[in-house]
């Protein structure tokens, strides 16, 4: 009997239009009348995912920056992890050398160096996330949506560890057309305690090694006396692996990278086709 459900958001709960449908909110509210716990689990921030289930009408707990806070469905921080200053300091200067595009992301915002770049790069990641989605119809989403708000413009990223109480919990790099993170994925991992994961095949994410998915996500079902198999774990991409390594009822999007298709025990619909609420219904249809 599953008790509990993690989904991702973008490449999974969320459509071509970046907007939850109709289908995929009823069914998660068919989910908590059956008892069932539902948490959004993503690399966004609580702000800004919570931006995008403001009308949706349900209550969710969150799993945000891939892992680094935990928030129960009361909007209580249960868990975090963010990365040492001294050891961030260590990424921007591999960053910057490697010659990518990257942003910093604290707990409730995202910091770039660049308006265009910004938006270039989320356009980029929008196209790849939705197949019926072109570059074109992309920069819109990205430069007038709430993929532009919450974000900070600065001239220098070291200039921010410097302030008082100031936590990186996430980095995220682009790379440019043609390029591999190859080289500087190992230059990061090297440094030690991190783990590099990405949300589409145009980025990397760098979080502590404790800031995982899966592990908030067993951290939250042990906090809830829930077991393993009675977690389902919702993703498409590698930023997922974590949770639907570790989730009982494994499920990959239809859409989803072929590592997780190969990692999950159960294939969905694609997120451009309420993948979600057909993986509910078919799970809790008996529960």
């Amino acid at each position: 009997m599953i008790k509990l459900i993690a989904s991702d958001m973008d490449g999974t709960l969320l459509n071509e239009k970046m907007q939850i449908s109709a289908e995929n909110i009823k069914a998660i509210k068919y989910a908590q009348k059956k008892g069932v716990e539902f948490l959004i689990a993503t690399g966004r921030s609580k702000l800004e995912s919570a931006k995008l289930l403001a009308n949706a009408g349900i209550k969710v707990g969150y799993i945000n920056l891939n892992g680094a806070m935990l928030y129960n469905t009361e909007g209580h921080l249960v868990f975090e992890q963010d990365i040492p200053t001294e050891k961030s300091k260590e990424i921007i200067k591999i960053l910057n050398e490697s010659g990518y595009y990257f942003e910093i992301v604290s707990a409730d915002n995202v910091y770039s160096n660049s308006k265009l770049e910004r938006i270039t790069n989320v356009s980029n990641l929008l196209v790849d996330l939705n197949q019926n989605l072109d570059f074109k119809h992309a920069v819109p989403l990205s430069s007038g949506s709430e993929q532009i708000m919450g974000i900070s413009f600065v001239d220098n990223y070291s200039n921010l560890l410097n302030l008082p109480n100031f936590k990186v919990m996430k980095f995220l790099a682009f790379k440019p057309d043609g390029a591999t993170f190859d080289q500087v994925s190992k230059k990061l991992l090297q440094l030690g305690d991190l783990v590099i994961t990405s949300s589409s095949n145009t980025n990397i994410e760098i979080n502590h090694k404790n800031a995982q998915k899966g592990i908030a996500l067993m951290h939250y079902a042990k906090m809830k006396g829930i077991s393993t198999n009675q977690v389902m774990a919702i993703g498409d991409n590698l930023n997922d692996k974590s949770m639907i390594e570790r989730a009982g009822v494994s499920v990959a999007m239809g859409n989803a990278v072929d590592e997780i298709k190969a990692l999950a025990k159960h294939i969905t619909l694609k997120n451009t086709e309420d993948g979600v609420a057909h993986a509910i219904y078919e799970f809790l249809g008996d529960n």
